[in-house]
């Protein structure tokens, strides 16, 4: 594979869930557009933010780049090979190589399994034998993510939250994929965990060379994991940037207002960061709006955002690589945005 080409390519990524309805015969009568086009692409060994407001698309992004979920439309390359639409006998090479931290840790393993089973069970679908066993690979694992190798007989039960995310990422790593999408690892933790969690997949990426697809919305962790972030709102992509440049300089409303929500401590002379306090709900993606989907919440939008998508793309100041969707981009020295009433809203 050449170096200039992404291990993970994504094209206008849709996914659309039916919705049925109707008596007796049940028939489509609408569709949930959860994914609604994105383009991003993850580079070997580097990490990839994906942030949003829940209910966005994250976690469905995740489970289509593991093709958990079959896709609506669009493409998803990996190393080059188209696998959107592949069959479970062209994936399985694939599989290996692809893997995925779940968000809920006492969901995501098996109660009924011990942790060197757990653990142990990719290698047995994947008939994979390490130098010395299964168990003895299972152990160095255990090793690895902070555990006791001796916890190899023992059951999730008697396992803490973020014990029990510290297996799922052992059971991740049991196969050496070149990819980990990591669907919120940590938001179902502890705040006094988050950061053990959080360090240990840096170390990890670090040390075995392993690209991340990071989803959470915590912007303070993802900051500190992610070398490029990526905004969702509504089922699209409206920034993406290197870490730095995006909190340094949001160009999208969407993106200032939800950095203007990170508390941050200043020192007496800095004034603190106005908040920007966004009105009404996010709309629903049964039916989102028009054009621009972030409009209805916008102080900016104006007609041409009701009629005219914005594409993601570079806009003028910014540096290479920070794409924004947005007809009126922000600027550096914006004054902060004001704060809407109802009588002020965009209509809808």
């Amino acid at each position: 594979m050449s170096s200039t080409t992404p291990l993970l390519d994504v094209s206008g990524l849709t996914k659309h869930f039916p919705i049925k309805g109707g008596f007796p015969i049940r028939r489509t009568v609408g569709h949930v557009q959860a994914v609604d086009g994105l383009d991003f692409q993850v580079n070997e060994g580097e990490s990839l933010g994906l942030v949003g407001e829940s209910g966005c698309g994250k976690s469905t992004t995740g489970r289509l780049i593991t093709r958990l979920l079959e896709p609506t439309g669009g493409k998803i390359s990996y190393q080059g090979k188209d696998i959107t639409h592949a069959n479970r006998k062209q994936l399985a090479p694939v599989r290996s190589e692809i893997q995925m931290i779940f968000q809920d840790p006492y969901a995501s393993l098996n109660p009924r399994q011990t942790v060197g089973k757990i653990i142990s069970g990719p290698m047995e679908i994947n008939d994979i034998n390490p130098a010395g066993g299964r168990e003895k690979r299972v152990r160095e694992l255990l090793e690895i993510v902070g555990l006791n190798p001796e916890h190899y007989n023992r059951f999730p039960h008697e396992f803490s939250g973020g014990q029990r995310q510290r297996i799922g990422v052992a059971r991740a790593l049991a196969l050496e994929p070149k990819l980990i999408v990591a669907d919120e690892p940590v938001s179902a933790l502890d705040v006094s965990i988050q950061a053990q969690v959080v360090n240990l997949l840096q170390k990890v990426q670090q040390e075995l060379g392993i690209a991340f697809l990071f989803i959470a919305h915590d912007l303070a962790v993802v900051r500190h994991f992610s070398q490029r972030v990526a905004v969702m709102y509504l089922g699209k992509i409206v920034e993406i940037a290197d870490r730095e440049d995006l909190y340094a300089n949001p160009r999208h409303p969407y993106t200032r207002a939800l950095l203007s929500a990170v508390p941050e401590a200043t020192v007496d002379e800095t004034p603190a960061r106005e908040r920007i306090r966004l009105q009404g709900d996010v709309p629903s993606p049964i039916n989102p709006p028009s054009g621009c989907r972030f409009r209805t919440r916008c102080w900016k939008a104006t007609e041409k955002c009701a009629t005219d998508a914005p594409p993601l793309v570079q806009v003028e100041g910014n540096k290479p690589g920070h794409l924004t969707a947005c007809h009126y981009p922000e600027t550096a020295d914006a004054t902060p945005a004001p704060r809407l009433s109802k009588d002020s809203q965009p209509a809808a």
